[in-house]
């Protein structure tokens, strides 16, 4: 569900004594989940601050559902717009249905009491966020992640068009993290919410976001679709990493190996070669394989850990099998993944076993080779290998 401009930032400087961020502009669309993506000290947290008034823009100007921010009223702002930070305060003697119930502050007028709409929206609101059965316990005994869900409940029980957050999965064990997410994703369709939130997690920003916006060193980068945006080059660069990869295909960070430990041919197809590939990787052996064909998950693996993969494009030509052959006489063991890949994939191995090199094969090794029942089977057999 998508809709109108509900957030948006004309040229916007925010700082505090000064620009710590320049030349914001932004429109966020009803419906839309942008992330915010960039090192610690980049603006994330004072643009957020920013734009829920929390902070005055040091220059520019942003509109809220069409109005301009530093004019509105407190009370029609807090009825439109939602803010959670990220370590939020854990209030004595408060159950999660009256810590949720302060997000009717807005509606309740002068007295606060709740009047049996008030009561539906807060319990609508936990229900959205699976916290309803914990409507009843105190909110000082929650774990991180019943305290998150109950703080999102808080802000939707504003019945806000805009949620702006920062760093939400902060703190959460990967559960809690995946569901958190998901909520936020499904309210964005299911009630056209706009949520604006900063991140870290790259991974989580690609398969949520609908747009990101990368920012770094007092500016925006880029911003637009993640599929478009969060390249390999671009995420290093953002971060500033060398020994990872950050793969678009994959939607995931590689962490490559180093080669300290050496080197290894790894014959692969169909995925079967994506696990061994980390593992090598996580030993600090450098990989060649192939032949792969183009398109094969594994393909895309090697290459984002950094291998020297030998793809077969799918309109046929070249000469990967030479040139994996030619790598196989630099390596110091090869892996077979043990699946069939084909003849070039039989004739590298062949050339490994003429030249007596230790093979290690996935299954059964009747015609060469020392046969490995599992990952943790292949481990040791490398181990052995190198000492």
């Amino acid at each position: 569900m998508s809709g109108g401009i509900v957030l948006a930032c004309e040229d916007l400087c925010v700082g505090y004594r000064g620009a710590v961020l320049s030349g914001v502009g932004l429109a966020v669309e009803a419906g839309q989940f942008v992330s915010l993506l960039g090192p610690n000290g980049a603006g994330k947290t004072t643009l957020l601050r920013t734009l829920s008034r929390h902070l005055k823009p040091v220059s520019g100007r942003v509109r809220v559902c069409g109005r301009d921010l530093q004019a509105m009223r407190a009370i029609d702002l807090a009825r439109v717009m939602a803010v959670g930070l990220t370590d939020p305060a854990r209030p004595p003697l408060l159950s999660v249905f009256e810590f949720a119930a302060l997000g009717r502050y807005p509606h309740t007028g002068l007295m606060g009491r709740l009047a049996p709409a008030d009561v539906a929206v807060v319990m609508s609101a936990l229900a959205a966020v699976a916290a309803d059965h914990l409507a009843d316990r105190p909110v000082d005994q929650l774990s991180d992640g019943e305290r998150q869900k109950a703080v999102l409940a808080r802000a939707l029980a504003q019945e806000p068009k805009i949620l702006l957050l920062d760093e939400p999965t902060a703190h959460l064990d990967l559960k809690h993290r995946v569901e958190v997410m998901g909520i936020l994703r499904g309210l964005c369709r299911s009630r056209g919410l706009a949520v604006l939130a900063a991140l870290h997690d790259v991974d989580i920003a690609a398969k949520v976001s609908d747009r990101v916006m990368l920012v770094k060193d007092g500016r925006t980068v880029d911003d637009g679709l993640p599929e478009k945006v969060l390249t390999s080059a671009a995420v290093a660069a953002l971060y500033g990493f060398d020994a990872a990869d950050f793969s678009r295909d994959l939607g995931g960070i590689e962490l490559r190996g180093d080669g300290s430990a050496g080197r290894a041919f790894v014959t692969a197809g169909f995925g079967s070669g994506a696990a061994i590939f980390r593992l090598l990787a996580k030993r600090g052996l450098a990989i060649a394989t192939g032949v792969l064909s183009e398109g094969d998950l594994d393909a895309y693996v090697a290459q984002a850990l950094g291998a020297q993969a030998f793809v077969a494009p799918r309109t046929g030509g070249g000469d990967s099998l030479s040139a994996a052959l030619a790598a196989l006489e630099t390596c110091d063991f090869l892996v077979d993944a043990g699946e069939n890949g084909g003849e070039a994939n039989r004739r590298i191995l062949e050339a490994a076993l003429a030249r007596g090199l230790p093979v290690l094969r996935m299954g059964r090794a009747d015609d060469g080779g020392q046969g490995c029942a599992s990952l943790g089977d292949l481990v040791a057999a490398i181990d052995r290998l190198r000492g």
